[in-house]
């Protein structure tokens, strides 16, 4: 499941289907967020783990760098980075725990309906937050594995400039309170 998610944790874009095996950025390829490019609105960008490329467009993507880090600005970005990201993690850890009983155990439908009982547990999900129900997701999230940027043949703009530009920006600022919360545009 590819997810676009809210400050607040509700999925403002999914598209499910491919098996968990194929990377992020083929699946970032054939979805309808990368193809149609309508989001996010302009001067604005996605955050992503490391499995995606970081690109300038179509979509705007900000990748954290990979390891080995090189540079105490690269450092400070990434551990923005992560904690903005935590966000969706924690959404995935919500939605898990809200609907525990499907994806903790296989799920007794034909295969090919599998992608709807996920999307409509994301919708779900989100109502149910913005109705104000908000739960403790059972595990704190994970730090996504970094991966490697995935394919090239993406065809979009590279962002790594980009990402240099606001890990710069980040590296001259003296020190973030612990509870900053982050709105990125």
């Amino acid at each position: 499941m590819q997810a676009v998610c809210d400050h607040q944790g509700r999925f403002i874009d999914t598209y499910v289907g491919w098996p968990g095996s194929v990377h992020d950025s083929r699946v970032l390829r054939h979805s309808p967020l990368y193809r149609q490019s309508v989001y996010p609105p302009p001067g604005y960008f996605l955050v992503a783990d490391g499995g995606y490329p970081c690109l300038q467009h179509p979509p705007p993507l900000i990748a954290p760098y990979k390891k080995p880090v090189q540079s105490v600005g690269a450092l400070r970005f990434n551990s923005h980075h992560s904690r903005a990201r935590c966000i969706v993690e924690r959404a995935f850890g919500m939605m898990k725990t809200r609907f525990r009983v499907i994806f903790m155990q296989a799920l007794e439908v034909h295969h090919s309906f599998v992608p709807y009982v996920i999307t409509a547990c994301a919708i779900l999900h989100s109502i149910c937050l913005g109705a104000g129900d908000v739960m403790s997701p059972d595990d704190e999230a994970e730090e996504a594995v970094d991966e490697d940027e995935g394919e090239t043949e993406l065809g979009a703009v590279s962002g790594a400039w980009w990402r240099d530009q606001i890990a710069a920006e980040v590296s001259a600022l003296e020190e973030v309170p612990p509870d900053h919360t982050y709105c990125l545009q």
